[in-house]
């Protein structure tokens, strides 16, 4: 059976100059993904990777602890959404004192009240991609980690909350509601596994952390 795992990277350096690196915690979750995929003696055919520097370190770090060969192949396919440009498109010339003051749970409520609008196409100004082109790209790059391999393949992509989470909703003909949600329940490390075959693809798992669920690593579960 073949097998997409869909990770999203390890923690992030929220509230840092610059967010689109991992932290030493983030850097440690992955590693210890890699750890756990080489226990259960999982081997990769393909590795794929989204071009920020996040996915690229999570990518690099399990396949690292794995021991693996592989280097994970970028596409822009699996890069996250804008969050700045969403979180300034929904609130106009108040997005910059916004973000600066802006703890956790504002961010949060912020951006899932932007994701809204921007799915019903309420959003105004300049945007890099609509709700829509979203979905395609996101469908695209796993056609494409998924192409011309044999049946028992398994496939690692390293993207982001955002994208997974519209992946698989779109999988489940869910509505924009269910994608949007998805996205901001999904804890870093994590992984779907996605059954596929050249006709279909299924979901099999959803928001796994077995390499962080034990008692030594259980405050190690983070959600940015």
């Amino acid at each position: 059976m073949a097998n997409l795992y869909l990770v999203r990277h390890g923690q992030a350096s929220f509230a840092a100059e610059n967010y689109d690196k991992l932290s030493e915690l983030g850097r440690r979750q992955s590693a210890w993904l890699g750890e756990y995929f080489a226990e259960r003696g999982i081997v990769f055919s393909r590795a794929v990777c989204g071009t920020l520097d996040r996915q690229r370190q999570t990518a690099r770090d399990i396949l690292d602890a794995m021991g693996s060969t592989l280097t994970a192949a970028e596409h822009p396919g699996w890069n996250e959404y804008s969050g700045e440009a969403l979180y300034k498109a929904y609130l106009g010339d108040e997005w910059a004192n916004a973000r600066a003051k802006g703890d956790v749970r504002s961010v949060y409520r912020t951006i899932k009240s932007a994701l809204e609008a921007w799915s019903q196409d309420k959003l105004s100004g300049p945007l890099p991609e609509s709700w829509r082109e979203f979905g395609e790209r996101i469908a695209a790059a796993m056609r494409v980690a998924c192409a011309d391999l044999p049946a028992d393949a398994n496939v690692l992509a390293a993207t982001s909350g955002g994208a997974i989470g519209r992946g698989v909703a779109d999988l489940l003909q869910a509505p924009a509601q269910t994608a949007i949600e998805l996205n901001l329940q999904f804890r870093n490390s994590g992984f779907c596994e996605i059954f596929f075959s050249a006709r279909s693809m299924r979901l099999i798992s959803f928001n796994c952390v077995p390499h962080l669920d034990r008692a030594d690593r259980r405050a190690s579960i983070t959600y940015s």
